[in-house]
C-alpha cells in the first residue's frame, strides 16, 4: 500500500475534513472519498453523487459526501487469519438487560403484536489503536464484507465490515439480498440451520418480495444458501429485476429491512424505538455509493474504430447495511451488535449470538 494514499487521508484527518476510505468484498481496489469542507450535505431525493451514510431512523437525516477528490490504491495486504481470539468478561448487568429485551420481544409476538423484532445492545471498550491501523486490520481479515473507515467532523467516526448489501443498481438493473439467521464457523464443518433460523429467513424474503412488489419489474428469486461472513455463517437469499419506480421510493420500502428491524416494519420499529433504551444512530442504517457515473467503451472489437469513439455513461448505485460496525471515539469503541427474535427464540441462545457477532470488531479493536 502506498505511503502517499494514507498520508493524504491522515492529512485529511489532521485538518478535521470528512473523508471515507473503502474495499469493497473481495475486490482490490482500496478507494478513498475527500471531501473539501466540513459542509454536512443531506440526501434530499437520493439524486445526488457522493458517499452516502444513512441511520437506522428514517425519521433522522441522511448525509452524503461530495467526491472533491477519489484517490484509488490496489495494494494487497497481508491478510490475517480472521479467527476469533478475542475474550472479553461481559458485564453482568448488560446480559441481564438484554434478556429482559428479549423476553419482552418474545412477549410481544406472542400477544401478536409483530411476528419478528431485531433486538441490540453496545458494548464500550478501550481502544488505543488509530483508526486507520484499524481499518487496515479489517482490510486483512474480513475480505468478504464492505470495510470502511467514515469520518465527519460535526458527527463523528464510525468503522465496519459488513457483509449485507442492501441494494446495488446498474442503470436500471437492481439486486437485493435478504440475509438472516447466524452461526458461527467451524473449520471444515457444515452448517446445518435449525427451524427458527429457516423459518426466520423466509419472513424476510417475503417481506422483501411484497415491498418490492409494483416496483420491480420480472422479480426474481434465488435458491437460499448459506454464506460465510468472517468466522460467520449466515443464510441469503437473492432478489433481482429492473427497476421502473424512482430510488427513493424504492428504499423507503426496503429500510429499515426485518434483517434489522422486524415484521410488520412499523410496529416492529416503535418497540425498537420505545423499549432498546440507547440511540442505533448509524447502526443498521446504510452507507456507500450513490448514483456512480463510469464511462464505459460501447464496443471491445479493436477492429471496430467507429464505434470504439462513442462511449456509455454507466450509473451505479451500491448500498450496505451498516453491520457488525463501532463508533470511535475519546480512545473508545463502541461496538453493536443484535438479533432476529421469532416466537420460538431462546433468550440466553440470543444473547450468545450477539457475544459470537462483537468479536468481529473486537478482534480488531483489542488483538
Amino acid at each position: 500500500m502506498t505511503a502517499t494514499f494514507f498520508e493524504k487521508i491522515e492529512d485529511q484527518l489532521s485538518k478535521k475534513l470528512p473523508f471515507v476510505v473503502y474495499r469493497k468484498p473481495r475486490a482490490s481496489d482500496l478507494i478513498a472519498i475527500l471531501q473539501e469542507d466540513d459542509q454536512l450535505h443531506q440526501i434530499s431525493d437520493y439524486t445526488e453523487t457522493g458517499f452516502l451514510f444513512a441511520p437506522f431512523d428514517t425519521n433522522g437525516p441522511s448525509y452524503f459526501f461530495k467526491p472533491d477528490t477519489v484517490l484509488r490504491d490496489n495494494t494487497v495486504l497481508h491478510k490475517e487469519s480472521g479467527q476469533n481470539k478475542t475474550d472479553l468478561n461481559f458485564h453482568i448487568v448488560a446480559k441481564t438487560l438484554h434478556l429482559a429485551l428479549v423476553e419482552k420481544g418474545i412477549s410481544e409476538i406472542k400477544k401478536g403484536t409483530f411476528d419478528k423484532v431485531v433486538l441490540s445492545r453496545n458494548l464500550e471498550v478501550e481502544c488505543s489503536k488509530q483508526p486507520l491501523e484499524l481499518f487496515q486490520s479489517l482490510i486483512s481479515k474480513y475480505d468478504s464484507a464492505l470495510r470502511y473507515l467514515w469520518y465527519h467532523p460535526k458527527i463523528g467516526m464510525w468503522s465496519g465490515a459488513t457483509p449485507e448489501i442492501l441494494l446495488r443498481i446498474e442503470n436500471n438493473r437492481f439486486t437485493t439480498m435478504s440475509l438472516a439467521g447466524t452461526q458461527r464457523f467451524i473449520e471444515d464443518i457444515d452448517p446445518t440451520w435449525d427451524t427458527k433460523e429457516i423459518e426466520e429467513q423466509k419472513l424476510v424474503t417475503q417481506y422483501i418480495f411484497e415491498a418490492l412488489k409494483g416496483k420491480i419489474i420480472d422479480l426474481q428469486v434465488s435458491e437460499t444458501e448459506s454464506v460465510r461472513a468472517g468466522m460467520l455463517w449466515h443464510l441469503r437469499t437473492k432478489l433481482s429485476g429492473i427497476m421502473q419506480n424512482g430510488l427513493a421510493e424504492i428504499i423507503k420500502a426496503l429500510h429499515p429491512t426485518p434483517a434489522v428491524c422486524g415484521l410488520p416494519k412499523e410496529a416492529a420499529k416503535n418497540f425498537i424505538l420505545q423499549n432498546e433504551n440507547y440511540n442505533r444512530d448509524f447502526y443498521t442504517g446504510f452507507l456507500g455509493e450513490l448514483n456512480f457515473k463510469t464511462d464505459t467503451a460501447r464496443s471491445s472489437n479493436r477492429r471496430n474504430i467507429e464505434n470504439r469513439a462513442y462511449k456509455s455513461v454507466k450509473v451505479s448505485t451500491e448500498l450496505f447495511v451498516n453491520l457488525r460496525c463501532m463508533q470511535l471515539t475519546d480512545q473508545k469503541a463502541i461496538i453493536y451488535v443484535g438479533g432476529g427474535i421469532t416466537k420460538d427464540s431462546h433468550p440466553e441462545k440470543e444473547w450468545e449470538e450477539t457475544v459470537a457477532k462483537s468479536k468481529t470488531m473486537l478482534n480488531i479493536v483489542l488483538d
